[in-house]
This record gives C-alpha cells, structure tokens and sequence, in this order.
C-alpha cells in the first residue's frame, strides 16, 4: 500500500504495526511520519527501516514518533521480535487509549462551572479555596459538587480527580 493511500485509510483499519522505510516513492518516510496523525500512532506504532540511514535520519524518525530504527540488511529474527514486543505494547496502549476515550466522554458531560470546580479540585484546593477563587458561595460549590460526582457516576472526589486525570488534565 502507498503510503498516502495508508494515511487515507490509517483510521478505518484495525491497529498494527507499520513499517515504514525512508525511501519511498511519492512521500517519503520521515515525511510520512510528519503527516500521520498524532491520535493515531497508539493504534499503529511504526519502525522506520532503511539501507541509507544515518544518525541525523534516525534521531530525526525517532523524534517524529517512530518506535524503532532498523538499518537493511537487517537480521529477520530482530524484525521479528521487535513485531513482537511493539504488538504486546500496542495491547496495552489500546487499553490506555480506551480508557482515556471513556474518561474524557465522562469529562465532557460535565456544566462549565462544574468542569471549573474539578480544575480547582485536581490542583488540591478544598471545596471553601474553589468558592472563594470562583467567586462563588460555598454552597453553590458544594452543589456543583455533588452534581458533578453525579455526572461523572463517582461517590467521591478522589474518583472524580482520577478521571480527570485520565482524561489528560493534569494540576497546573
């Protein structure tokens, strides 16, 4: 498959491992990796192979987001585990990106004051400090509070920060 044709497909297909070499017709390897979409790569880690490597290449490959860096002739068995290590990994990873999905949905449900109220939350400040920097009573905040541990399907803020968590947001 060409490798725009891939990018084409990239989200319509099952996850895997892609290798990719440096020299390819139309769009080259590194451009290939300047072109794949970052939501995509946990689904399709990717190893760079090539018989015109060099360390700028590689570092460059690497940093651009590939997994590995194999210079031709390669030995198979290498190829081979290093297919096998990646597949373990992307187990694992799918599971993680998953999860994030799913926190992120239950994020998203959230009122803005609400989503603001967990912010303030999941940077350690008690109910009374997120009143007071929100401008809002402590009633109000202990409203939205047990509104949002509602929406989140939580009993307790410590679920409710892990979710957040999760979800990608982390204490500024």
């Amino acid at each position: 498959m060409a490798a725009a044709d891939f990018l084409d497909e990239a989200p319509r297909l099952d996850p895997g491992c892609v290798l990719v070499d440096i020299r390819m017709p139309d769009l080259d390897g590194l451009s290939f990796l300047e072109h794949f979409p970052q939501e995509l790569r946990a689904r399709f880690p990717i190893i760079m192979i090539t018989a015109h490597g060099d360390l700028q290449s590689a570092v460059r490959a690497m940093k651009l987001g590939a997994r590995d860096f194999l210079e031709k002739p390669f030995e198979e068995a290498a190829l081979l585990g290093l297919l096998d290590s990646l597949s373990d990994g992307l187990e694992t990873a799918l599971s993680l990106d998953l999860a994030r999905k799913h926190a992120r949905e239950r994020i998203e449900r959230l009122t803005p004051r609400e989503a603001d109220l967990l912010r303030a939350m999941l940077q350690g400040e008690t109910t009374k400090q997120a009143a007071y920097a929100l401008g809002i009573s402590v009633r109000t905040a202990e409203m939205h509070r047990g509104n949002l541990l509602d929406r989140l399907g939580v009993r307790s803020m410590a679920e409710a920060i892990r979710i957040a968590v999760q979800a990608g947001w982390v204490p500024q």
